[in-house]
């Protein structure tokens, strides 16, 4: 009954917030893009290769107050993201998956790692920072929303703080410069049934677009077995996305951003498992009051995941001044509720859990123009965030006088904890774009940086500098150096006294002395190198090449410890990542294909916070040792081709393939004396390979009617993304065998 009652809650709010951004409207901004790959762009604001950009006066304003000067950048547009597998409809991670130096794994958490590094990405829409959520912006919004979108990386100019292993900068649609709409129903493999809507107007000065889609299937979280068909797996999503600007005169306007989201997922199951065992080796059930037998295929673990953003935007460009000024709020859900006797019956513990974090802050930016040689960027940001953590823990009583027999003694112990935290964000930047002379620009500045919490006080002075040399119109090259401070992400940081399950099932693997040993979560502090060319070697045809070095202390990371998906972050007391990429791109006519190869290492070395979360082997390891990052992948690539061609005025074809590899994450592994190497292997290389095609009908007028069919993973593939083991890994993974899926789609 208390689920029905929070589903008929949201869907109340669900449906007003659908009345509310009928109303909303978009920028005034259309783009045309000459491609249909995803093209690739270093050195960016200095050459802008494949794409040609058409924009409004106040969006081309809004585009100078925060550039990526020296910033290696890679594009995807609308037209783009319709040629990638199932278009609008994949998540929002498959999309950037298509970008160089992106590794693959848990899309149930939208878990990206670019550039050998956990999460760290900021996500900005229309240059605003949308504040974090507890689970990965992936699973949030739809990228049918998207008018185009950049992942930024490398030296990041001083304007980008807090998150720096990249920068997913979108910008929306806008019903500006194309009034009307869409209707979709894409359904196929593994029950998946998805209706989706899309509408856009304008009036004299208001324009309005507002999005939506219902998303139903049976493979919500990876499948724990190699099998087609995950058993418990079934996921139910809602999404709304609006955004509004209202015109107020020729140099300034007022818009407004916001979006819902609601999801229900079952968590999969493995069957034929074994019963759970205490390290002394006695089944958990001999602790008694349990039943002596479970079938595992019958467990049935839930997570509900809900998150809501509103951001109201007040944009000014009056002579030489392009700023503008940021209202933003989000609050963001999580709640894991447990099989009590089959977690019991398993591990010994069983947990509910739930975590909300609320957000709420201001964004300021804005360029000036000195002259023809300079240009001086200034802004800050300040964001307050707090988080509530409950939870509910029933453990097995053990054993713990004598390590060598932890087993149960019967009985079961219930702790309930209410925890709060908060933290503060705040940042200033201030920085000069000095044309040197006409083929050489230098980008430098600094940032400054505080991070207040519960459990940590921070600070940081961050100096950057870039420079952009193009001594030919067909060679750009770029270099860069930025000091980065990451404080850790306030919903990742661990709540509670971890001493009080001290002799129950829900110890520490560290042992009870656990509590003593830990610290709080530390901001990763980092010196970022980069260097890189773009060349172009034929009308169409452009290649680059980029290379990055990191190396930091208190290297951040997280994990899923325990049942949930809900992460946990600790740091090394030092850790390294470089690497190299490998772009191409070439478009010619309506044909244009890509191609992305990245050499990646990620290593730290000891565990230097939240010990608590590993085993004292583990712990002694890492203190001598350098140790993979659980999600290193040395060799990460993406390919895909299109091709696009009208048979008359009325009808038009599309097709595509798209590919994927990557080289294997880590995994725990054995040296010859059968010692635990933390992360010392990797599962097996991977490929998966998706085609597709779409035909469009023009009907009368706007109207034209669209049909498409997706092949996911043609050659039925079947490869593990994760097999249980390694550093904050808590469940197999393989990614999706063959998959059939079609749409039909009404343009009006």
């Amino acid at each position: 009954m208390k689920i029905l009652k929070e589903q008929s809650k949201f869907k109340r709010s669900f449906y007003w917030s659908v009345i509310s951004l009928v109303a909303l409207s978009a920028g005034e901004t259309v783009r045309a893009q000459s491609t249909n790959a995803v093209s690739s762009v270093n050195a960016t604001n200095v050459m802008q290769l494949g794409d040609v950009t058409v924009v409004g006066h106040l969006d081309q304003s809004r585009n100078q107050i925060i550039p990526d000067l020296g910033a290696s950048a890679y594009t995807i547009s609308k037209d783009q993201i319709a040629a990638v597998s199932q278009g609008g409809n994949a998540p929002f991670s498959e999309i950037i998956l298509r970008a160089p130096g992106v590794a693959q794994d848990s899309a149930a958490n939208g878990d990206l790692h670019v550039r050998g590094e956990h999460a760290n990405l900021q996500y900005r829409i229309n240059d605003v920072v949308l504040p974090e959520g507890i689970t990965g912006f992936g699973l949030e919004l739809d990228p049918r929303f998207v008018e185009s979108l950049q992942l930024i990386t490398g030296s990041l100019p001083a304007a980008y703080g807090f998150r720096t292993a990249g920068v997913v900068d979108i910008k929306t649609k806008s019903g500006a410069f194309d009034n009307g709409g869409s209707a979709e129903v894409y359904g196929g493999s593994y029950d998946t049934i998805r209706p989706s809507f899309e509408y856009g107007g304008s009036t004299t000065n208001f324009n309005y677009f507002v999005s939506g889609s219902y998303d139903h299937n049976a493979l919500g979280i990876e499948n724990p077995t190699a099998s087609h068909s995950a058993i418990h797996d079934v996921t139910d999503q809602e999404k709304l996305f609006g955004y509004l600007s209202y015109l107020i005169d020729d140099t300034s306007r007022v818009s407004f951003m916001g979006s819902s989201s609601y999801s229900n997922f079952e968590v999969p199951n493995t069957p034929g498992l074994s019963a759970g065992t205490a390290p002394g080796g006695s089944p958990w059930y001999s602790a008694g009051g349990i039943p002596t037998t479970f079938d595992s295929s019958v467990l049935n673990e839930q997570q509900r995941e809900q998150n809501y953003f509103g951001v109201v935007t007040y944009q000014k460009s009056v002579g030489d001044f392009n700023g503008q000024l940021s209202l933003l709020g989000r609050a963001s859900g999580v709640h894991f509720r447990p099989d009590q006797t089959g977690d019991l019956y398993f591990n010994g513990v069983a947990s509910d859990v739930e975590r909300k974090l609320y957000s709420e802050g201001l964004q300021a930016d804005g360029s000036y123009a000195l002259g023809d040689k300079h240009t001086i960027r200034a802004g800050g940001m300040l964001l307050n965030e707090t988080v509530f953590a409950d939870s509910t823990t029933t453990a097995l009583l053990m054993n713990s006088t004598d390590p060598g027999s932890f087993n149960p003694i019967g009985g079961q112990q219930t702790f309930a904890e209410n925890d709060r935290m908060r933290a503060l964000f705040a940042g200033v930047y201030l920085q000069d774009e000095w044309k040197m002379f006409s083929k050489l620009t230098v980008n430098y500045g600094a940032r400054f940086d505080v991070f207040n919490s519960s459990f940590d006080n921070e600070c940081q002075l961050s100096p950057r500098i870039n420079l952009i040399y193009t001594p030919t119109d067909s060679t750009t090259l770029h270099a860069g150096y930025s000091r980065y401070f990451t404080p850790p992400p306030l919903e990742a940081v661990a709540a509670g006294d971890i001493s009080q399950f001290n002799g129950t099932a829900n110890e520490s693997p560290a042992g009870p002395n656990a509590a003593g040993i830990s610290t709080s979560v530390k901001a990763e502090r980092a010196n970022y190198y980069d260097v890189g060319i773009s060349q172009k070697i034929l009308p169409g045809l452009t290649i680059g090449v980029d290379g990055y070095y990191k190396s930091a202390r208190e290297q951040l990371d997280d994990g899923l410890f325990g049942q949930s998906l809900i992460p946990s972050a600790f740091n090394y007391a030092k850790g390294e990542i470089y690497g190299l990429e490998f772009p191409i791109n070439y478009t010619k006519g309506g044909f244009s294909t890509y191609a992305n190869i990245a050499w990646s290492v990620a290593k730290g070395e000891g565990f230097n916070s939240s010990q608590f979360l590993f085993s004292q082997s583990d712990l002694a390891y890492s203190q001598n040792h350098w140790i993979s990052l659980d999600h290193d992948q040395r060799v990460t690539g993406s390919f895909g081709a299109s091709y696009q061609w009208k048979e008359s005025s009325r009808a038009s074809t599309r097709v595509y393939v798209d590919a994927l590899y990557g080289s294997g994450l880590r995994t725990d592994t054995t040296d010859s004396l059968g010692n635990n190497i933390p992360n010392g292997g990797t599962v097996p290389a991977y490929y998966s390979v998706n085609l597709g095609a779409e035909q469009s009908f023009k009907l009368q007028k706007r109207q034209m009617l669209k049909a498409r069919l997706d092949i996911v993973n043609l050659t039925d593939n079947s490869y593990e993304l994760r097999d249980g083991s390694g550093v904050g890994v808590n469940a197999a993974q393989y990614g999706a065998r063959l998959g059939f899926f079609g749409s039909i789609s009404y343009v009006f």
